[in-house]
């Protein structure tokens, strides 16, 4: 048994390019390029360093063709056929299937099967923010803001090719992966639904939600018929409870 792999992941894409006839609320008349992956970071949970890989990267590649992504979707498939568990902000939705689909257009076979949590379903789940963006909720959580730049010309910029744009795009992608980090730790004691680290890593007695075996017994949960004990972690404080009843209550038949 051992400690499960945790990788928090985010990736950056083009924007499609397409022909329409007009300018609000437009069908599609015919895509000149569809989008593809420009960049992605990355991270094992508590580990020091951030993964980075992007277009650039692969010379060769981007100089015959721009849009060929393949070296950077062969790295991140790497990193996700490690990964025991993969940590995202509304990856459920975009960052993971669209992840999938270049996967599948360069004909790399689907990655080792993992576990997700998704911190934008999270929020929603358990809290009422006014916002469940990730720079809102790091604003509002204080745990600081997304890395501000000039819009949209940024993307075109880092399309051309431009080494500039190129850094401060990193910087961007980086630093959402700070805040997807911190912003999952806050939210970890509230989550029950959280795949159970502590048989991942063979242990009798440890909190289900971080692995670690520094619990302490807090009182009890009641069913109609039986008592759990509870318990409480005193590394990120969630709390759960044991498999089995202490104690089973007979109800008193009556007449």
């Amino acid at each position: 048994m051992r400690k499960p792999r945790i990788l928090l992941f985010d990736i950056e894409t083009a924007p499609n390019l397409g022909y329409i006839w007009g300018k609000y609320e437009q069908n599609v008349i015919d895509y000149k390029h569809e989008w593809y992956i420009l960049c992605f970071c990355a991270k094992w949970l508590d580990g020091g360093k951030i993964i980075t890989s992007k277009l650039i990267d692969f010379k060769s590649r981007f100089s015959k063709d721009n849009q060929d992504d393949y070296g950077v979707m062969r790295v991140l498939w790497e990193l996700l056929n490690e990964a025991d568990i993969v940590i995202t902000h509304n990856g459920d939705q975009f960052d993971i299937k669209k992840a999938n689909a270049r996967f599948l257009f360069h004909g790399l076979p689907a990655p080792s099967s993992y576990k997700t949590i998704d911190t934008k379903k999270i929020a929603k789940r358990y809290f009422n923010f006014n916002s469940n963006k990730l720079d809102d909720l790091g604003r509002y959580l204080g745990l600081g803001r997304k890395v501000e730049h000039e819009g949209f010309p940024l993307w075109l910029k880092c399309m051309r090719g431009e080494r500039k744009a190129w850094k401060t795009m990193v910087k961007y992608n980086k630093q959402d992966i700070i805040l997807l980090e911190k912003i999952y730790k806050k939210f970890l004691p509230f989550i029950t639904n959280h795949p159970n680290l502590g048989l991942y890593q063979g242990k009798r007695y440890a909190c289900p939600n971080c692995g670690s075996e520094y619990v302490h017994k807090r009182g009890y949960t009641f069913t109609k018929t039986q008592i759990y004990q509870k318990w409480q972690c005193q590394e990120c404080y969630a709390w759960s409870q044991s498999r089995k009843s202490e104690q089973i209550i007979k109800p008193e038949l009556k007449n």
